[in-house]
C-alpha cells in the first residue's frame, strides 16, 4: 500500500475534473440516444493510494470510493471514519474475509457464489442492508472470477430472499478482446429484470478508464476509474 502522504494535489484535482468532464459528456450522448438512459456514477477506485488522496477528492466532490484489498481498505475506512464516504468493495471475496466485507462496506460489486452471498447476510444482520451487485465473468476467461452468464438466474433465485443483501445488479471486467460484451452485459441485466421481481434491480458497473464512454454507451450506470484519477498504481 502506498503510504506516503505527499502527492500533488493540484494534478490530482485536475485528474479528477478531466474524468468527470469526460462521463458528463458520455452520459449526455448516452441520453440523446435513449431518453430513458439512467446517468452513470463514478467510482474512484483508490486500491493501493493513501487515505490522504481519498480525503482531497472527497472534498472536492467525490463520495463513492473502491477498494480491491480489504486489510488496506480497513486502514483507510478507519482514518477516514469521519468522513460520510460510500465503500465499495471489488476484489476477489474469500470466506474468512466476509465478516469484515459485510461489516464496513457499503456495496460489494463481486458476489459470485451463494456461500458468499450466505454469509455476508448473516453477518450484516442489524445493519443497514448491504448493496450487492454480481459479478459476470462475460467473456468465460479463466484469469477472471465470476459466475458464467448462464449461471446467474441460479445465483438471483438463491440471493433475492436474503433480508441483509439489496440485490441491486450486474458487474463485469470484459475482455480486452472481447466482442460486445457491455452489450450482452446490458442484455442480461434486462433478462433478469424480465424474469424476476427485483425491487432493487438498478445497476451495471462496467466500465473503467479506457473504456469508460463505451460502457455509458450501453447502459453503464457506475464506471470504475483508478489510473485515469489517481495516476498509476502503487505496488504491495
Amino acid at each position: 500500500m502506498q503510504t506516503v502522504t505527499d502527492f500533488d494535489e493540484a494534478q490530482l484535482l485536475a485528474n479528477y475534473q478531466a474524468v468527470s468532464d469526460a462521463l458528463a459528456v458520455a452520459n449526455a450522448k448516452a441520453i440523446e440516444t435513449n431518453d430513458e438512459h439512467c446517468s452513470a456514477a463514478l467510482l474512484a477506485v483508490s486500491k493501493t493510494k493513501p487515505a490522504s488522496m481519498i480525503e482531497a477528492l472527497y472534498r472536492a466532490g467525490q463520495e463513492d470510493f473502491g477498494e480491491n484489498y480489504l486489510q488496506e481498505a480497513l486502514g483507510k475506512i478507519m482514518a477516514l471514519s469521519d468522513l460520510p464516504i460510500t465503500w465499495h468493495y471489488i476484489g476477489s471475496i474469500q470466506r474468512n474475509k466476509t465478516r469484515d466485507i459485510a461489516k464496513y462496506f457499503d456495496w460489494v460489486h463481486t458476489l459470485e457464489r451463494e456461500v458468499i452471498a450466505k454469509r455476508l447476510n448473516e453477518q450484516r444482520a442489524g445493519m443497514k442492508p448491504l448493496n450487492v451487485l454480481i459479478q459476470v465473468n462475460i467473456d468465460d476467461e479463466n484469469s477472471k472470477s465470476g459466475c458464467q452468464p448462464e449461471e446467474v438466474p441460479a445465483l438471483i433465485e438463491q440471493v433475492m430472499h436474503y433480508e441483509n443483501l439489496n440485490l441491486r445488479g450486474l458487474m463485469v471486467i470484459p475482455s480486452k478482446q472481447g466482442v460486445d460484451a457491455f452489450a450482452r452485459t446490458k442484455a442480461l441485466f434486462d433478462a433478469m429484470a424480465a424474469q424476476f421481481d427485483l425491487p432493487h434491480w438498478d445497476s451495471i458497473s462496467m466500465g473503467m478508464s479506457g473504456d469508460m464512454a463505451e460502457a455509458v454507451a450501453h447502459g453503464s450506470t457506475m464506471v470504475r476509474v483508478g489510473t485515469a484519477i489517481f495516476g498509476e498504481r502503487s505496488y504491495q
